[in-house]
């Protein structure tokens, strides 16, 4: 049975990403992964202090640099191992069942896709490590995940609120209606009212097929709301989210749209930076 997948590291952010998990091991029923990355610690180059320091010095600080390295993995390694028993503690008490965790050595990508096939939905934190709390920083690995993964990926707030509603960018194109798919085959976002939003363009169908997005999740059971938008597609995103206090935005990733650029390009910054809300994003 495929995992939900939670990404924690010793920013603040892990809690967020730990009740996130939670909360979808709750409303999918599925078992729980807790994975902590230790990444190799960068130690001076000898021929880079060549020029700076005698032979005899430079032999010396290299040996104590070597020591703390040493010192410092083991603390990360500790470190890591009582964070893994924290979450995998807090889940269990909250119902989750079963729950495991995997430490690992070595780039945090490289560690989470060789994971991947296991997993059923990502949990990452939107910021890292050297992110403070009030400040919007997207974290530097994000986006770089989301070009390579092919499993959903659910990005956390620093401080995550069980959403009452959620918000679908839908453009009428095959990633929006793969998103679409999905939000029907899952129970993760039942019980949540639908905002089901577009912005104009020239497709010609998208009227018809906005509609029938409508219609489809309507007939299962979500109550919907339908809107209509014109301009820049941030801005108006953005601007509807805060308006009608939406929770949560669903968006599919990598279409041949407009929106493609959107979630892509810069305008995919300005959203992830901006929005201070959970985003699952669907490919």
């Amino acid at each position: 049975m495929q995992k939900i997948l939670a990404c924690i590291d010793e920013s603040t952010w892990s809690t967020s990403v730990q009740d996130a998990a939670i909360w979808v091991a709750g409303k999918i029923n599925s078992p729980l992964l807790f994975l902590h990355s230790i990444e190799k610690q960068q130690i001076p180059d000898s021929n880079d202090l060549s020029g700076a320091i005698g032979l005899g010095a430079r032999s010396k600080l290299l040996s104590e640099i070597a020591t703390l390295d040493q010192l410092r993995a083991k603390v990360a390694l500790q470190l890591g191992k009582e964070l893994l028993a924290t979450a995998e503690r807090k889940a269990q008490e909250a119902g989750c069942s079963p729950v495991e965790t995997v430490q690992r050595h070595g780039e945090f990508i490289d560690n989470l896709l060789t994971l991947e096939s296991t997993a059923r939905l990502v949990i990452i934190g939107h910021s890292g490590t050297h992110t403070d709390k009030k400040t919007i920083v997207l974290g530097t690995q994000v986006e770089s995940l989301l070009r390579q993964i092919n499993t959903p990926v659910l990005i956390t707030p620093h401080d995550f609120i069980q959403p009452q509603s959620f918000m679908l960018a839908y453009d009428g194109r095959e990633t929006t209606d793969l998103a679409l798919q999905r939000i029907l085959a899952s129970d993760l976002l039942r019980g949540l009212h639908c905002h089901l939003v577009t912005i104009k363009n020239k497709q010609p169908d998208l009227e018809e097929k906005f509609a029938q997005a409508a219609e489809r999740l309507t007939t299962d059971g979500f109550t919907v709301t339908t809107r209509y938008l014109e301009g820049d597609i941030a801005k108006q995103l953005l601007d509807y989210q805060q308006t009608q206090a939406i929770d949560m935005l669903v968006m599919g990733a990598f279409s041949g749209s407009r929106l493609r650029q959107f979630f892509i390009g810069s305008n995919t910054l300005k959203m992830l930076e901006n929005c201070n809300i959970p985003i699952l994003v669907v490919k």
